[in-house]
């Protein structure tokens, strides 16, 4: 099978805050043909409005923007298995639009850029996919990727706080593992992809919360404080925040203060 060589950038553009782009960011902006935006539908269209002004303002003239739906993912409560087989289901079907665009959407001199929330090496799918279709033999694809200012990173900024004490690890965990890891390890714990306030479950007098929501966004939402203690009052925000906006990202890390 014969493969097309394309050239791609994955580009991380931080949290929400347009200042969060790096210096690499901006400049690799400004060498792309076209832009592929991955929607997530209306409810999330801020997201994409975003990315069309960082666009506006950094990306070269002329270029292109392909905008495509992001194809829905089963996220009800599963065990690791079914969980397991819901992801790969979905990123087979990203990995055909993807693919799709590469083949049509850019010719093989053009340079064409995914614009990727946060850092596109922390609990991102674009890399993997590409190399999925890489795999598959259809496209060859040139990747460089420009790392991006993580929501973990936006978090610890904004409550003024390291991510790490002195000589403790810190783990980085999706909020379905969190119990496993909350067992074993002696560190302090930043917990991602919580849809089911996985913290509720977390025991301790002396377990403290720093949580953040809509990260680097006007809507940006903090609480911190010892977990039994605002809980409850986080709890009630994001479901304040989540009727308000149709949806919600957030992070928190979990510290044991001694």
């Amino acid at each position: 099978m014969t493969t097309q060589q394309r050239r791609i950038l994955v580009i991380g553009i931080g949290a929400g805050d347009p200042d969060h782009l790096t210096l690499g960011a901006v400049k690799a902006m400004g060498r792309a043909d076209v832009f592929f935006i991955v929607g997530k539908g209306d409810v999330k269209s801020a997201l994409t409005d975003l990315r069309h002004r960082m666009l506006d303002e950094h990306a070269r003239a002329p270029h292109r923007v392909v905008e495509v739906d992001d194809p829905s993912r089963d996220r009800r409560p599963m065990d690791r298995g079914d969980y397991t087989s819901a992801v790969q289901d979905w990123r087979t079907r990203r990995a055909d639009i993807f693919e799709r665009l590469l083949r049509e959407e850019m010719t093989a001199e053009e340079t064409g850029a995914f614009l990727v929330w946060g850092d596109p090496l922390l609990y991102d799918s674009t890399l993997g996919i590409l190399a999925d279709i890489e795999a598959r033999g259809s496209v060859s694809a040139s990747v460089e990727v420009i790392p991006g200012i993580s929501s973990v990173s936006s978090l610890a900024a904004r409550h003024r706080i390291p991510l790490n004490q002195v000589g403790r690890p810190v783990h980085i965990t999706p909020a379905r593992r969190l119990a496993d890891v909350g067992q074993n390890d002696d560190g302090d714990i930043v917990v991602m992809l919580d849809a089911h306030e996985s913290f509720t479950q977390v025991e301790g007098d002396d377990v403290w919360i720093y949580w953040g929501a809509y990260l680097g966004t006007p809507d940006e939402l903090l609480i911190a404080g010892p977990l039994r203690e605002v809980s409850d009052r986080i709890r009630q925000v994001r479901a304040q925040a989540r009727d308000r906006h149709g949806w919600i990202m957030d992070t928190y890390l979990l510290r044991v203060v001694e």
